[in-house]
């Protein structure tokens, strides 16, 4: 799904047959201005996606931008201007601002963790853990927010995770599977395994033939030592229980990648709106 047809989406089930308030109180022909008003502290996201709805509503629509996704903002500046149909601005306001307000708080999120990362060769990972429908536009916020995406779906790379090695009969027969499958079906994709200990970490290095090894809640002191073990190998990706207040820990271990998936689903939205002027 493109963004046009999320937008497309998004305004029919907030207008539905009609925003009769607006359609009574408000003439026609007015045209009227407005501004974003940021109201918090964090990383502004979506400005785009507020002037493709706007300008959905209204082709004439005068759109502004005064910030730029990815910029860091204080409680008081303004992200963008408009003067165009005031019912069309009424109209999208409320689907401009729950998209720019989820993204803002995605990307300011996404920034904080990589902040604490600092010094350390390791990227930031998002995860699959998104709103279903809404993923291009949140793993769109984890880049903005100086993040990394990790595969967008199930076709794109290939994971072995615990229960895929619980039903293939374990770590060895998991790989060969995957690996004949590939050759089988003539594609290029990258393979990734998941580990719970050190015993299963051993046996993926006894089979090889993968790209990398994600390390599921170790400890950091674990952490070490697996990367000790597999020296350099493969690359290593640490996963599970990893918070602001642990992820410079966990970043010191020598890990390649830390994968978070509250990155996308628990997040606190950055508080915006949209005002009215003269």
């Amino acid at each position: 799904m493109n963004v046009e047809e999320i937008i497309e989406l998004a305004l029919r089930e907030d207008i539905g047959e009609g925003d009769h308030t607006t359609l009574a109180t408000v003439s026609r022909r007015q045209r009227a201005h407005a501004r974003l008003l940021i109201k918090g502290k964090g990383v502004i996201c979506g400005i785009d996606i507020a002037r493709r709805i706007f300008q959905r509503l209204d082709s004439s629509m005068e759109f502004t931008e005064i910030l730029h996704d990815g910029a860091e903002v204080e409680a008081g500046e303004i992200g963008f201007t408009l003067y165009g149909n005031a019912r069309a601005i009424l109209m999208g306001e409320r689907t401009a601002l729950n998209f720019m307000q989820r993204l803002s708080g995605i990307a300011t999120q996404t920034c904080q963790l990589v902040k604490l990362t600092e010094g350390f060769p390791v990227r930031l990972l998002d995860t699959r853990k998104t709103t279903p429908l809404l993923r291009q536009l949140e793993k769109y916020a984890v880049r903005v927010g100086g993040g990394v995406n990790h595969r967008f779906g199930l076709f794109d790379m290939i994971l072995i995770k615990d229960n895929h090695v619980d039903y293939a009969g374990g770590i060895a027969q998991a790989i060969r599977a995957v690996n004949q499958y590939l050759k089988e079906n003539h594609l290029d994709l990258k393979v990734e395994i998941e580990v719970r200990n050190l015993t299963e970490l051993n046996h993926v290095l006894d089979e090889g033939h993968i790209h990398r090894i994600m390390l599921d809640n170790f400890t950091p002191d674990e952490l070490k030592m697996a990367i000790k073990i597999i020296g350099g190998r493969f690359e290593t990706e640490a996963s599970g229980g990893i918070t602001l207040q642990n992820i410079r820990e966990y970043a010191a271990t020598g890990v390649d990648y830390i994968s978070v998936g509250a990155l996308t689903h628990h997040i606190k939205s950055l508080d915006l709106s949209l005002k009215a002027y003269i």
